[in-house]
């Protein structure tokens, strides 16, 4: 039985839609043609905090599982408020909906960081990994770090905390083969993680 994408998109952004309502969040979704925003929420505590969220869902829950993550989601924040929440659905129905909540620079790095580490890789003989980043993947286990920290929404995603893999660090140093996306706030000063 083939999936239906509509379905995964929809399926995603209202589980995290009713996450965000148990987490404190008064949510709102948008409708298609904002771009980089699915959901708006303020927070309902006294100052009243607002998120941008964009959901991205994919059907499957192990750690090799991955998220088609292109130039658009790659392109750096616009503001503090800016996240992303990944969403991988069990593909039986009883099984749990799993969320990993990322600001969006931490899912630009890491998609360019896979992505080119991947195209980039020593020992793999050149051009059979040609596939430029604009249909860049980021997997399940990138992000494990960042599951079900909805704790991360009541700060700037500008000083949330760097939950990446510690080797991406590394990679993103190495500006002759991974390095960062262009336009990335970290090429100016790459935090430690």
């Amino acid at each position: 039985m083939a999936v239906d994408t509509k379905q995964t998109k929809s399926i995603g952004e209202h589980y995290v839609a009713s996450m965000l309502a148990r987490n404190g969040w008064a949510p709102a979704l948008t409708r298609d043609g904002l771009a980089r925003t699915d959901i708006l929420a303020v927070h309902t505590a006294d100052e009243r905090r607002m998120i941008e969220v964009q959901v991205k869902s994919i059907r499957g829950v192990r750690r090799t599982d991955s998220w088609p993550l292109g130039l658009k989601e790659q392109a750096p924040a616009r503001s503090d408020h800016e996240w992303f929440v990944l969403v991988a659905i069990d593909p039986d129905p009883a099984g749990p909906m799993r969320c990993f909540v990322v600001p969006r620079n931490h899912v630009a790095a890491a998609t360019w960081i896979e992505h080119m580490h991947w195209l980039t890789e020593p020992g793999v003989e050149p051009g059979r990994r040609n596939v430029g980043p604009d249909r860049a993947r980021a997997s399940m286990a990138v992000f494990a770090r960042y599951e079900n920290r909805w704790d991360l929404l009541l700060g700037s995603a500008d000083q949330a905390p760097i939950l990446l893999p510690p080797e991406y660090r590394d990679y993103a140093l190495d500006v002759d083969r991974v390095g960062l996306p262009p336009e990335h706030p970290w090429r100016i000063a790459l935090p430690v993680w």
